[in-house]
């Protein structure tokens, strides 16, 4: 049953927005970080695993691990502590201790019932992309970036030894059923297999004619399942190394395998955004599960065999019935990265633009969806939607893209009103002014232009940073223009005359979001550093520096009060920050 993913390929900019079956809102409010009040999405799906009695399902993904009910979807907890990534999760046998990988260099142990941090296991120099508990419980195995194999006592945390012995990075770790002999998969198109007491090297396993993600023992020992970059699946005699056959149909890079509980079947997920299923012994296809838009990069058997449960980069979770392939139900929201927020003016509705080319309008107090504007177009990553604004009456939003076009949309029906032209590369950010005359666009073209918005004329550009302008925000009163550029800096601008008035420094990556506070004193700005920062609007002093989120922050937004922030980032959500508790 073990099922090793490979976290390196996962695209970044793939964000889950779960919508559950669940009527609990109390997963907002989960292992929030200092000053944040609640959150809207819940992260990256990286791996899935049922735990062995098939009561609970571990998820592991940007922000933590996410523990849910595998019967009825309900949120029971959300394990946060890592600081980057969790590439991998693992159940112990007896079900009560939770290990997870992450791309902090560590390993992490949980209670499974409580939800407590047990320890932290340090030694990897690099990324670990797999770990997984031995069968009788007492070891734990770790394999990264660092091209090791790293052992230890899952009791104590003490390390045991290290396996080396790859030349480059290690994908996947796997123990045999009986718990003597370890496989491990990577770069190098092998797969070596190990004495788990000793730690010698028995033999390599050579076929593959690339690299090597995923594999998984059979459930007797008996045999290995291997796929990788070359769309195959490959079953080996473990005690031999010799190969048995292999498996084709999938179309594209085969990413994670499982055998089920009995033995008599493999489960296998590709970038094809398919499941197989096929006979063990016969190497007979099955049957085909599809509906996913993304690839399946982790998937999972209940314990009892009957449910198959999957992640995939189009951002959702899909629960199947084994036996006849049907789909039960699925977690779903935005396909792609949430790229920018916007508080409507009466901080009802919020608006996010996303990588997957639409705008969504969401209810505040809910979270429910309420619609989705589309319009945006192009070929590949042209028409992707970089920024959302609501104008001040909250009747129009104006949208900017990848396909060099502002669009305005009626908020209430949804409709188009105009397309905005004239820059010469993608849209980064769009913002009205208070009185709703002008709209403000920044650009890859490292310009900002200001146009008329009753009838879309262009008023004049503002030119001065060096790289992309990625923000643009008007003050309250609509005499400054703020905005934020690839070149690390905020610059002010008199909107009226276009004149520069200064530059704040201080960011140490992209500057990805600006904002104003409705009384028009501070500003607050969204960065590639993974920081939010605060600073006085009239003399450009920092104030202070907000951080939380474990990935570049894409968006910043004061709610019409002003006494909350929200933000949007890579991480895959979006936290609320209570400005009144951190100053």
């Amino acid at each position: 049953m073990n099922n090793i993913l490979c976290s390196i390929l996962i695209t970044l900019y793939i964000t889950l927005t779960f919508t559950t079956i669940s009527h609990s809102q109390d997963y907002t409010k989960f292992s929030l970080p200092e000053g944040a009040k609640a959150r809207l999405g819940k992260g990256t799906v990286n791996e899935v695993k049922y735990s062995p009695d098939g009561t609970k399902l571990a998820v592991a993904n940007s922000i933590g691990i996410w523990i849910y009910d595998a019967e009825t979807g309900e949120e029971l907890d959300l394990l946060s502590g890592h600081t980057s990534l969790i590439s991998s999760v693992s159940f112990s046998p007896d079900g009560n201790t939770i290990a997870s990988g992450s791309r902090d260099n560590t390993i992490r142990l949980w209670n499974a019932n409580s939800g407590q941090h047990i320890r932290t296991l340090s030694g990897h120099t690099d990324k670990v992309y797999s770990v997984v508990f031995s069968r009788d419980g007492n070891t734990i195995a770790s394999g990264g970036v660092d091209k090791t194999i790293r052992l230890w006592h899952a009791n104590s945390g003490q390390h045991i030894r290290t396996l080396s012995g790859h030349t480059d990075m290690v994908f996947s770790v796997s123990f045999s059923p009986d718990g003597n002999t370890i496989a491990s998969g990577g770069v190098v198109k092998t797969i070596r297999l190990w004495h788990a007491n000793s730690g010698q090297h028995i033999r390599t396993l050579s076929g593959h004619t690339d690299m090597v993600f995923s594999f998984s023992f059979s459930p007797d020992g008996n045999t290995i399942a291997s796929g990788g970059v070359v769309k195959t699946i490959r079953l080996w005699h473990a005690n031999s190394g010799e190969h048995i056959r292999t498996l084709s149909g999938h179309t594209d890079m085969v990413f994670s395998f499982s055998f089920s509980p009995d033995g008599n079947t493999i489960a296998s997920g590709s970038d094809d955004k398919t499941i197989r299923l096929w006979h063990a012994n016969s190497g007979e296809h099955i049957r085909t599960l599809s509906g996913h838009t993304g690839s399946v990069r982790s998937f999972s058997f209940s314990p009892d065999g009957n449910t198959i449960a999957n992640g995939s980069d189009d951002g959702t979770i899909r629960l199947w019935h084994a036996n006849s392939g049907e789909h039960i139900r699925t977690l779903s929201g935005h396909t792609r990265g949430v790229s920018s927020v916007s508080f409507s003016r009466d901080g009802n509705t919020l608006a996010s633009g996303s990588d997957d080319k639409t705008i969504r309008l969401w209810h505040v107090s809910t979270g429910e969806h309420i619609r989705m504007l589309s319009g945006h177009t192009g070929l590949g990553r042209l028409g992707l939607v970089e920024s959302v604004s609501f104008s001040p009456d909250g009747n129009t939003i104006a949208s900017g893209g990848d396909d060099h076009t502002i669009r305005l949309w009626h908020a209430n029906t949804g409709e188009l009103i105009r397309t905005l032209s004239g820059h010469t590369n993608r849209v980064r950010s769009v913002s009205f002014s208070r009185e709703y005359n002008t709209l403000a666009s920044g650009s890859d073209d490292k310009t900002i232009r200001l146009w008329h918005v009753s009838t879309g004329q262009h008023i004049r550009t503002l030119s001065g940073h060096t790289r992309s302008v990625e923000t643009v925000s008007f003050s309250p009163d609509g005499n400054t223009i703020a905005s934020g550029s690839a070149d690390h800096t905020i610059r002010l601008w008199n909107a009226n005359s276009g004149q520069h008035i200064r530059t704040l420094s201080g960011h140490t990556d992209w500057v990805r979001s600006v904002s104003f506070s409705p009384d028009g004193n501070t500003i607050a700005s969204g960065s590639e550093d993974d920081t939010i920062r605060l600073w006085h609007a009239s003399t450009g002093q920092h104030i202070r520096t907000l951080s939380g989120h474990t990935d570049w922050v894409r968006s910043v937004s004061f709610s019409p009060g002003g006494n909350t922030i929200t933000s949007g980032s890579e991480d895959g959500t979006m936290l609320l920050w209570d400005l009144n508790s951190i100053q």
